[in-house]
């Protein structure tokens, strides 16, 4: 169970070994999101009583009246018509009504908030509402940015032995050809401090990259060094930009080697020696 402290950080109670999915840029509504392997990775989830945390772009959204971005070979027959965003939200609750109460939490990305800016309808919101009133499930409606807090027990009836915070946001620019927005990395630890993982997405690629860092800590009787790993970790997406004849978006800035799939998150050891923070990228495919 999750809850929301009401300054963007979401506290999440989970086991030792239990998983977390970190997911980001599902663009669900779009017809080339890959729905079926979004199916089999909640089902998955469903299996092995993972937790599912969602960082942005939820939706895609672009179809809307006025839109610029809009295409007719871009949206669902389901969602051609007149209440396109509410014909998008209707269908994304029963789709999700099955994993409700998997999903702990749900972040603004870029698609979410230009409806907002320009359509002033808060779609995430609509759609988080709308399915915890469904399902009886407690979805949290997260920031564009803010944390996790991973409070980390040896077992279900185990005392609270450790936290392991994540600084997410959904991200912004593009992934560079070469550095692949790893640059933006290093940029946002010299703004966030004690986060034990720092979680964009946004650019639909992936990377798990680790770095260290110290902290000096000052006592009434002396003082002692930390020594502690960051976690930098940019999660992919779930929808192919590619198409046959490379006028998508990737085609068009020749930003290729993309991959769809998620990352799975679990923690090993014990409270003697501490735990192990464990990152799993899983790959469908590249594109």
């Amino acid at each position: 169970m999750s809850h929301f402290d009401g300054s963007n950080v979401t506290v999440l109670n989970i086991i030792k070994n239990q998983k977390i999915y970190l997911l980001s840029d599902l663009h669900w509504d779009n017809p080339h999101c890959e729905l079926g392997y979004l199916k089999k990775t909640l089902d998955k989830a469903k299996k092995e009583n993972a937790k599912v945390i969602i960082n942005g772009d939820f939706f895609c959204l672009m179809q809307g009246k006025g839109d610029r971005r809009g295409s007719k070979s871009d949206i669902r027959e389901e969602h051609n018509k007149g209440i396109y965003f509410d014909a998008v939200v209707n269908t994304a609750v029963e789709w999700f009504k099955p994993y409700a109460h998997l999903i702990e939490m749900i972040g603004y990305g870029n698609h979410e908030t230009s409806v907002l800016r320009y359509h002033e309808t808060d779609i995430l919101e609509r759609f988080i509402t709308l399915l915890n009133y469904a399902t009886g499930a407690n979805v949290q409606r997260g920031g564009y940015g803010g944390w996790v807090a991973l409070r980390i027990h040896d077992s279900e009836e185990g005392k609270h032995r450790s936290t392991f915070t994540i600084n997410y946001h959904h991200g912004w620019g593009g992934g560079g050809p070469v550095t692949h927005g790893v640059i933006q990395h290093a940029r946002k630890q010299t703004v966030v401090e004690n986060a034990d993982c720092i979680w964009l997405g946004h650019t639909h690629s992936c990377y798990i990259l680790s770095s260290g860092s110290e902290r000096f800590l000052s006592y009434n009787n002396g003082y002692k060094v930390k020594k502690s790993v960051i976690w930098n970790l940019r999660t992919p997406s779930f929808k192919e930009e590619h198409t046959l004849d490379h006028k998508g978006f990737q085609g068009q800035n020749n930003n290729s080697n993309k991959v769809i799939g998620y990352v799975e998150l679990f923690f090993t050891g014990t409270h003697h020696i501490g735990y192990d923070a464990n990152f799993t990228p899983v790959v469908y495919k590249t594109y």
